[in-house]
């Protein structure tokens, strides 16, 4: 028997903060990101032709950033769940604060759960931004994904980082690139 496995590729950044930091995403992040089945934005987008722009290279979710405006732009919402490969992923721009503990991680997911949410209990992937600084992390079964950004990172103008996660087979493979 035949068995043909499906690696679902995610194009992951967040912080971009266009038009404050740069005038447009840095163009190795368009290159990287080629061929990706999805990217997902962590926030802080700041003008939304970013991601009008990473739309020409696949579907695009953003989570709305504490530095964003409130939009109608159904790409954008304060918490994504997604459903793919067999992992529950949630986008949102104010992920765990690290150092990650159980409690700390467990407390944090459930005050973020709504009432109609929480028969799916908690969540397989939690990818997030608004730190800056890279984070792959399993605590308590959730693997916890921030990319960095790509313009500031650290909060410092120059070179930063973007993610790719490819599910495979219920697996979670991140890499966390260096621009």
């Amino acid at each position: 028997m035949f068995k043909m496995t499906v690696i679902m590729r995610i194009g992951l950044l967040s912080d971009t903060h266009v038009a404050w930091a740069e005038t447009e995403i840095p163009p190795q992040v368009m290159d990287i990101f080629e061929g990706v089945d999805l990217i997902l934005h962590g926030g802080d987008i700041y003008i939304h032709s970013v991601l009008d722009d990473l739309e020409q290279i696949a579907p695009v979710l953003a989570a709305l950033g504490d530095d964003d405006y409130p939009s109608q732009d159904p790409r954008i919402k304060e918490k994504h769940i997604l459903h793919l490969e067999g992992k529950m992923l949630w986008l949102i721009h104010e992920g765990p604060y690290t150092p990650l503990s159980v409690a700390s991680l467990t407390a944090w997911w459930q005050k973020r759960v709504s009432p109609d949410e929480i028969e799916s209990g908690k969540p397989d992937i939690i990818i997030s931004g608004h730190e800056h600084i890279p984070l792959v992390e399993y605590c308590d079964g959730i693997l916890c994904i921030n990319s960095g950004s790509p313009t500031l990172p650290n909060h410092r103008y120059g070179p930063g980082t973007i993610g790719i996660l490819e599910l495979k087979d219920g697996e979670a493979d991140v890499n966390i690139i260096q621009l």
